[in-house]
């Protein structure tokens, strides 16, 4: 997909201020580490996560998702005009959600005071749906159907780390080898992110979306799977990493084309944010420098959907790319789906 017309007009994100360690989840561990003789420092050694941050006990996605949006909205307003009335889509793209039905959208689309006339829906696409989202907006208003839209999402990591933690400590028929395929489920954070995508012509100084690739290596959807919201979720790590991997190497060539770079033309990255072991390892499949790519996955640990675009907020906040530079956003998620956008 090619996009002539696209602007990111707003961009934010909300971390929680608790922070949990690695450390600290070891030591709620205690009755599992001490059964089958584990040594302290494994999840932080294994995964590269110092910590990971939680929203107070309670909290919905959508309350979260409502001070984001917001922010990203009134971030707009001010460096573009976009203001709320042009708003004619908004896309909740987390894997989390207030419930199944109504879609979380719809408090999100009330409490926002966005127009009747706007498009008000859920997305679910893994640790792609809020890039996921913006790929749909920037359709819409590359069609001439809207003229700006918000994607927003939320992820909320206590439920599913605290239930990891209880079911470990009671089963004891885990063995070192078993317990592998929950140890992703420990790494698991909290964060939410939002994006206002507009018509260049309302934002002629922001940073323009440019392309976005997708590709579909779904004979590797066994590989992490999730029973319910904050449940249960199984994950094979190694192999959904080579996976996830080789398909960002085969979406990335095919990016290149789309975009019509070359890899010394990409300025800055910004990946999923996975593990330390993960971002080796597709950067360097993808041959891209470590140097140019922001890192938040050592203090936030996966955030799921809100990960890369937090990441590429926070960045933006910091300075650490503007306007006008090659921004690849590269998105991979279980599936195996991948997703590539491009900012110029």
């Amino acid at each position: 997909m090619r996009f002539s017309r696209v602007a990111l007009a707003g961009l934010a994100h909300v971390v929680p201020d608790e922070v949990v360690t690695s450390e600290e989840i070891e030591g709620r561990l205690a009755p599992l580490y001490g059964r089958l003789r584990l040594p302290p420092g494994r999840l932080e050694l294994m995964s590269g996560i110092r910590e990971r941050r939680f929203f107070p006990a309670g909290a919905r996605p959508s309350d979260i998702s409502i001070r984001s949006a917001g922010l990203a909205m009134k971030r707009a307003f001010e460096q573009t005009g976009v203001a709320r009335g042009d708003i004619r889509a908004l896309v909740h793209g987390s894997v989390c959600r207030d419930f199944l039905e109504p879609a979380t959208a719809c408090r999100v689309h009330h409490e926002l005071g966005l127009p009747a006339d706007c498009l008000a829906y859920d997305l679910s696409n893994a640790c792609l749906g809020v890039l996921t989202g913006a790929a749909q907006i920037a359709a819409l208003i590359e069609l001439g159907q809207i003229k700006a839209g918000v994607v927003v999402g939320t992820e909320l990591g206590r439920g599913l780390v605290d239930n990891t933690i209880a079911r470990l400590n009671a089963d004891e028929t885990l063995t070192r080898e078993s317990i592998k395929l929950s140890v992703a489920s420990l790494t698991i954070g909290s964060a939410s992110a939002a994006m206002v995508l507009c018509d260049r012509d309302l934002a002629p100084g922001s940073p323009a979306v440019t392309a976005a690739t997708a590709h579909a290596a779904t004979e590797h959807h066994r590989l992490c799977q999730s029973e319910g919201l904050a449940e249960v979720m199984q994950t094979d790590s190694e192999r959904l990493m080579r996976a996830g991997v080789e398909a960002g190497a085969a979406t990335f060539e095919r990016f290149l084309t789309d975009t019509g770079w070359r890899r010394e033309d990409v300025a800055k990255t910004v990946c999923h944010q996975v593990g330390s072991a993960h971002r080796k390892m597709m950067l360097e499949r993808l041959g891209l420098s470590p140097e140019r790519d922001y890192a938040t996955v050592g203090w936030l640990g996966n955030t799921g959907s809100a990960a890369l675009p937090s990441a590429l907020s926070l960045a933006a906040e910091e300075g650490w790319w503007a306007p006008g530079q090659r921004v690849g956003l590269l998105g991979i998620g279980s599936g195996v789906n991948c997703l590539m956008m491009s900012l110029a």
